[in-house]
């Protein structure tokens, strides 16, 4: 049951960083890659009630970078998922990294991240921002990244942990309202 299908406007495409064969960050018995693997998958689910939506991979796979590019230039927007890593365990909160043009989404995303985990908004920057190994996804692909938060703060984990289906919720919520003309606004 699509629900706001008739009002979508742009393609979309959502992608999970990192695999079993490139696990990203390790941190407190986690990876990344099990994290932003089910994230997407979650969020794939909780958009196809919603919208039509693209994904990378089969559940639990995603695609090489090669791939990821070429699938998110294909979509009107491209959304990838990934966990922050630091050398400090109080490094905090969720970013987002992309183009300038993409940067009132990277906000709202951030806001809606952000206020579900109720950890630190630390906003939406340009790709120069960024030491990321996927960044072709912005350059070559004209995507956006999104820092879901950071997996060394043991707090930022257990407020994921605690809170994934809100965040998937939140997250859900502003990219249908980015890809639909006015599908989720309430009246004031």
């Amino acid at each position: 049951m699509r629900q706001y299908v008739a009002l979508q406007e742009k393609t979309l495409f959502i992608s999970a960083g990192h695999s079993e064969r490139d696990p990203g960050a390790v941190a407190h018995g986690h990876t990344e890659a099990a994290i932003v693997l089910e994230f997407r998958d979650l969020l794939a689910d909780y958009l196809a009630e919603r919208v039509i939506v693209d994904r990378d991979g089969a559940p639990g796979e995603n695609l090489p970078l090669r791939d990821a590019v070429g699938a998110a230039k294909g979509h009107d927007l491209a959304v990838e998922f990934h966990c922050n890593a630091a050398g400090s365990p109080a490094a905090t909160g969720v970013e987002t990294l992309s183009a300038g043009h993409h940067h009132p989404l990277g906000n709202a995303l951030c806001q809606a991240i952000a206020d579900a985990l109720g950890i630190a908004n630390r906003g939406a920057k340009g790709e120069a921002s960024g030491q990321h190994s996927r960044l072709a996804y912005i350059s070559q692909g004209g995507g956006l990244i999104v820092e879901l938060f950071f997996l060394t703060n043991k707090r930022d984990l257990t407020a994921y942990i605690a809170n994934r289906r809100r965040c998937v919720e939140a997250v859900g919520d502003v990219l249908v309202n980015e890809i639909c003309a006015a599908a989720l606004e309430r009246p004031a």
